[in-house]
């Protein structure tokens, strides 16, 4: 389409009839319509019906639900890893002059090369992996759609500014994207398959229940099963809901696509109505922008400080950046840490950072869909009381700083600390990674710690005997027996030094714990043994 409007902005009355029956209506039914007698409302419904056929509205659509996985061999492999070098050679060219800054495809493409060579090198039968399957020819038509764009544009991919870069630029994030899914689907090079792990506990338990242990599934029979949770209004809306899930852009729904969406759009319970508010109707919100592109459109309002955009973050999948110009007229690129989107851009709007999004003077008011952070309750169990009883501490109180109470959990490792020391372990060199066993942070959960009373505890079994089950998430002992499978993780064996995650390669030791030092400037985290200076 873009190809054939070249830089139109508007168009006239027939010439949107005529590009909207040429891609949504067969040849026969092209023929039967008739402009001269058909009505904007009328041409609109025809339009509608479609775009409901195509994306598989209606319940009773349920053809293509589950379409076998194409084969692979060792040769379709291979011929994908000669499109990659193509690509590579391509965008190689001098004139391109791309720059060095997140997506760059020079070090996507290779890095996504040695990824493939480690799986397979470890799995020999990944022509029956589905997920692995859908992967490579996905991978082989966005190679092929690249050097398609250089055939077509030609000597203007030379043009920073022409509409074949900007589609060079989207497909820089599209490799992006399928890079860290294919990170997180075969971590090390192993299929992790039914071990991987939905960040937030009411999205995993759809998930489970809809698709079991599968890593992808088809986006007609995704729609069918989300629209029975969160129902979807019209054609329109489940096209724009498909582009901003869909990130690989393959019709597919992977189950890291589907956590990277409701960590987004948090919490599950409006997480439609959120995606509404901030990916649909919000004029800041801004689609595969890449981080240069947002410094170029926030360029034109460098004399209107407060002029603001987010979108998704390419580095940090699952969080969002925003980009912000300053009263000094500088441009900068924020990511939110522990707060929801709307929590943050209400805090810029009030601090004077974020007034006028795109450019615009007026702001949306978002505080009427603030909604209040749940908080969970973790129970101690009269075992866990009695250990830390004899070591002379107390299951709550933080084994980083050994001052405040633990009040926020890491997701999805599960790991307790307070918020002073999970701000300042963020703001370290590591601080993208749990403090304790060095899993990803993908989000973190408000939680209130049950003192356990023994008093209390005496009376009310008297009345009735009630057993929690829980995991110390710092310590371990061979009296805390673990008798449930559905916490975060399965921690084993713990002690008081961190350990490696199952996901990183054994070979490496395990870290020293941080500890809170206050003599440190700004109190960061630091290692016992390390001596301050």
């Amino acid at each position: 389409l873009s190809h054939f409007l070249s830089h139109r902005i508007l168009l006239r009355w027939p010439e949107f009839c005529t590009f909207t029956v040429f891609f949504l209506f067969s040849t026969s039914e092209r023929t039967h319509i008739n402009f001269t007698v058909m009505s904007f409302g009328a041409l609109w419904s025809r339009i509608h019906g479609k775009l409901s056929e195509a994306i598989g509205l209606s319940h009773d659509s349920q053809d293509g639900l589950c379409k076998e996985p194409p084969h692979i061999d060792k040769k379709t492999i291979e011929k994908t890893w000669r499109l990659m070098d193509q690509v590579v050679r391509m965008c190689q060219h001098p004139r391109l002059n791309l720059k060095n800054s997140p997506p760059f495809i020079l070090d996507i493409l290779p890095d996504t090369y040695q990824h493939l060579r480690l799986i397979c090198a470890q799995d020999f039968n990944l022509s029956e992996n589905e997920y692995f399957c859908f992967f490579i020819m996905n991978l082989m038509r966005k190679c092929k759609s690249t050097v398609h764009l250089f055939k077509v544009y030609r000597e203007q991919m030379y043009d920073e500014y022409s509409a074949g870069r900007r589609s060079l630029n989207k497909l820089s994030l599209i490799f992006s994207h399928m890079l860290a899914e294919l990170k997180a689907e075969f971590p090390n090079g192993q299929f992790i398959g039914d071990r991987f792990r939905v960040t937030k506990k009411d999205a995993a338990e759809f998930w489970r229940s809809c698709f079991n242990n599968r890593t992808l599934v088809s986006w007609k029979e995704f729609r069918v099963a989300l629209n029975e949770v969160h129902p979807i209004c019209s054609g329109l809306e489940a096209l724009a809901l498909k582009t901003t899930i869909d990130l690989t852009c393959n019709d597919y729904i992977s189950n890291f696509e589907f956590d990277v969406f409701t960590r987004l759009f948090q919490p599950w319970a409006s997480l439609l109505r959120n995606w509404q508010i901030l990916a649909v109707t919000h004029p800041a919100y801004v689609a595969f922008l890449t981080y240069d592109e947002v410094k170029r459109r926030l360029q034109k309002f460098i004399k209107k400080p407060g002029s603001y955009v987010f979108r998704l973050s390419c580095t940090r999948l699952g969080q969002w950046a925003v980009g912000y110009v300053t009263a000094d007229g500088k441009i900068y690129q924020t990511i939110p840490q522990n707060k929801s989107l709307i929590q943050a851009l209400i805090d810029g709007s009030r601090e004077g950072f974020y007034l006028y999004p795109n450019g615009r003077n007026v702001n949306p008011d978002l505080s009427w869909a603030l909604q209040p952070t749940p908080e969970g309750h973790v129970k101690v169990t009269p075992e866990q009381y009695e250990i830390y009883c004899e070591m002379g501490t107390t299951f709550q109180l933080c084994k980083i700083c050994a001052e405040n109470d633990k009040d926020i959990k890491i997701e999805p490792c599960g790991h307790l600390l307070c918020t002073p020391c999970l701000l300042s372990w963020q703001e370290s060199e590591s601080g993208g990674t749990c403090p304790f066993c060095r899993c990803e942070i993908k989000g973190t959960e408000s939680v209130v710690i049950d003192v356990f009373e023994p008093r209390k505890s005496v009376e009310s079994s008297s009345v009735a005997p009630v057993v929690h089950d829980l995991i110390d998430m710092d310590i371990s002992d061979s009296r805390v027996e673990s008798k449930s499978s559905n916490l975060p993780c399965e921690m084993g064996n713990e002690t008081d030094l961190p350990f490696s995650s199952q996901l990183l390669p054994p070979a490496e030791p395990a870290p020293l714990p941080p500890c809170f030092d206050k003599r440190t400037v700004g109190g960061l985290l630091t290692h016992p043994t390390t001596s301050s200076k």
